[in-house]
């Protein structure tokens, strides 16, 4: 069965996928359930016998190698580096690409450097020691470590790396964890990236699935190294693919990120035999910078990545930078690699259905009970905290109005907002419901400032007290009043404030430069390449113009205020217009404007009132950012906001004009993204 025979007509299958009536019981629901008449699921802390199931059995293969075998599947380790070399499942001998080393197989790997020498240095954390943590009929946890020694002179990346691997009974897949530590006194240095691999092989997976309306048959790495590399190293334009269907469309790995709230699963899908490997992160406790930050998924290859941290999306404020001597430990994972299978005559993205389920059977067993580490957190290690956020806005509305849908978590202690860019700690988080009650549950023990932001309202909430953590404890935090940045009745605003440029208008690419996927999926359009150049063929003559009352934000607001292309492909600054209108003028009143950016990387805003000349701005924020969204098809990076009060005097009656001037040019990926923007009146004195 060719594969991309089978699933090109990926929107035809979709609409066949049975993903309802195929629910699958979770641990301690009962004794488990048949699954298409091939597959026994037993919950994990099911009380029955599970003698029904093969044995977790350990081998040996010669000196390097080690094999764990459940009989549903077999998985092979490079002894004493951990490396996954082999997982065999369904009569597919290596799932893995088997021409590559063993080290570019399944492998955990970090980016690091040392701040006197910041030259990235790549380590696939090869390890030195082989132990067996727990070998029984049930379960076998592996053990790689590699200890740093202080006394070299060798130099090497100053962690002491723990690499875990488990294989339980009746389980079509297997565990990942690591766990990486600095003691005190260790030299500085900066971990910029951690994350763990998967190369599959490349004749068997070429359907990749990442979201319910993100799947699609992929270009395999040939494809793509004999494409035309485009403005962006990771960009192509596939020239000659192997796969006909696919000729002259983008591809990069960047079009398929997720925010860390949807990152869940994601994965490939081999059609002969149909077999699925899937990537689940059951919790995002351990990844860095909170729910919204964004980072790869899976891409061309085929590769499938569980990434814990990153610069991705936020620039180097994300890189884990250790100093003085600062000690740290922190568990990463376990994340879950899932295989699973369906009938010859089946549809094959039922597997994707499947994938998605087991998701939430993994998320909602955590914390696990099995890791032997006694770094991994238990459940009555873990407590909770619950409370009902409200807001506070009288220019809105007169009585306390419910956060409906807010995001209410725990972090370091730190300032206001700062928990999207804290990377040295755990993170818990939950949605509110819709009267704004809370709970966070499986929160590890320790001190945590409790943080929040709220859709439809600006800036960020953080609550006065720590919050203290003790295992086995519930804390209550009553009602939590949010007030959010405000000085006066709302004169005008633009777009939504959601910390995203998804509601402003994102342009039609180029046709010769699109990804198909984003034709049919118009939601998503703004992960198409090149969408910063059409600016200047949207707006040939002048910049951008908006007049308050007449123009609207989702159609006449370019989603990403960016330089303009030059008939010489140089790329210079941009100037914008807010055009508004005002009756009567406070002149001895303050209005204020807020504005708040999704994005920004390397650029600074210049904001300026009726006199664009002006040698000295109104406002401005300064060089800012590195989140590279425009590059990266991303509709936000990190988070930022501003008040700024704009004395009356500096208004008209009638028209007035605010120039935004973004003054950092040279480059087609210099620029902001708007979140909202908002002029308030002066304050009213009753």
């Amino acid at each position: 069965m060719n594969t991309v025979r089978t699933l090109a007509m990926s929107s035809e299958l979709r609409d066949d996928c049975q993903c309802s009536g195929r629910r699958r019981r979770g641990r301690g629901e009962g004794d488990g359930i048949i699954f298409d008449k091939r597959k026994i699921v037993i919950p994990r802390n099911s009380s029955d016998n599970p003698k029904l199931f093969h044995p977790v059995q350990l081998n040996t293969l010669v000196d390097d190698y080690v094999v764990v075998d459940n009989g549903l599947v077999k998985v092979t380790f490079s002894t004493p580096e951990g490396m996954v070399t082999g997982i065999q499942y369904n009569g597919i001998e290596n799932i893995l690409e088997g021409a590559n080393k063993d080290d570019n197989r399944g492998y955990w790997d970090v980016v690091w450097s040392d701040p006197k020498n910041p030259k990235g240095n790549y380590d696939k954390l090869s390890c030195t020691q082989f132990s067996i943590i727990k070998e029984d009929e049930d379960q076998v946890e592996l053990s790689f470590t590699r200890t740093w020694d202080s006394s070299s002179d060798e130099g090497g990346l100053p962690l002491n790396i723990d690499k875990r691997f488990i294989v339980l009974r009746g389980v079509t897949g297997f565990y990942s964890y690591s766990i990486f530590e600095r003691l005190e006194g260790w030299p500085d240095n900066d971990v910029i990236q951690g994350r763990i691999a998967f190369k599959l092989h490349e004749k068997s997976f070429r359907y990749m699935a990442v979201s319910d309306e993100r799947q699609r048959i992929m270009p395999t790495a040939q494809d793509r190294e004999s494409g035309q590399a485009l403005e962006y190293p990771e960009a192509v334009l596939l020239t000659n693919p192997s796969n006909p269907f696919l000729k002259g469309e983008v591809d990069d790995k960047y079009q398929y990120s997720s925010d860390s709230k949807d990152n869940r699963v994601h994965g490939w899908i081999c059609s002969d035999p149909p077999v699925g490997f899937w990537m689940i992160t059951p919790s995002i406790e351990f990844r860095t910078a909170g729910p919204v930050k964004q980072d790869l998924t899976s891409h061309a290859g085929p590769v499938t990545l569980s990434m814990f941290f990153s610069t991705h999306y936020a620039g180097e404020s994300l890189a884990l930078k250790f100093r003085d001597g600062e000690p740290w430990k922190m568990v990463f994972g376990p994340v879950f690699s899932y295989l699973n299978s369906v009938a010859d005559d089946e549809n094959p993205l039922n597997l994707w259905c499947d994938a998605k389920e087991q998701m939430l059977v993994e998320t909602e067993s955590w914390p696990y009970d099995f890791p032997v580490s006694e770094d991994f957190a238990q459940a009555n290690e873990r407590g909770s905290v619950s409370g009902r956020l409200l807001v506070r806005d009288r220019y809105i509305n007169k009585e306390l109005i419910t956060a409906n849908s807010a995001y209410v978590g725990l972090a370091a202690p730190g300032d206001v907002g700062s928990w999207q860019r804290e990377n040295k700690g755990y993170q818990f988080w939950a949605r509110a419901d819709d009267q704004g009650y809370f709970l966070i549950k499986g929160v590890q023990e320790g001190n945590y400032s409790l943080y929040a932001w709220v859709p439809g309202f600006i800036g960020d909430y953080k609550y006065d007290s720590f919050v203290n953590i003790i295992g086995g404890k519930h804390n209550r935090a009553g009602v939590l009043i949010y007030d959010p940045p405000r000085n006066g009745p709302t004169l005008w605003d633009i777009g939504i404030p959601d910390r995203t440029a998804a509601e402003f208008y994102v342009p039609e690419p180029n046709p010769t430069l699109l990804n198909k996927l984003y034709v049919e999926n118009t939601i998503e359009k703004f992960r198409q390449y090149g969408l910063w150049d059409r600016y200047a063929e949207l707006y040939p003559d002048q910049d951008l113009v908006f007049t308050v009352g007449e123009s609207n934000y989702q159609t006449d607001w370019f989603f990403a205020h960016v330089n303009r292309k030059t008939e010489n492909r140089s790329y210079i600054p941009t100037t914008w217009q807010i055009l508004f209108d005002i009756g009567n003028v406070d002149e001895n009143g303050n209005y204020t404007l807020q504005l708040a950016l999704a994005s920004a990387s390397n650029a600074e805003l210049q904001v300026r009132i009726n006199n664009p000349d002006a040698p000295t701005p109104h406002f401005t924020t300064g060089l800012i950012g590195k989140d590279n969204a425009i590059a990266r098809h991303g509709i936000h990076g990190l988070y930022w906001f501003y008040s700024v009060d704009i004395p009356g005097s500096l208004l008209e009656k009638g028209r007035n004009t605010i120039f935004l001037r973004q003054t950092r040019g040279s480059s087609p990926f210099y620029g902001i993204m708007y979140d909202y923007i908002r002029l308030e009146q002066p304050p009213e004195t009753n």
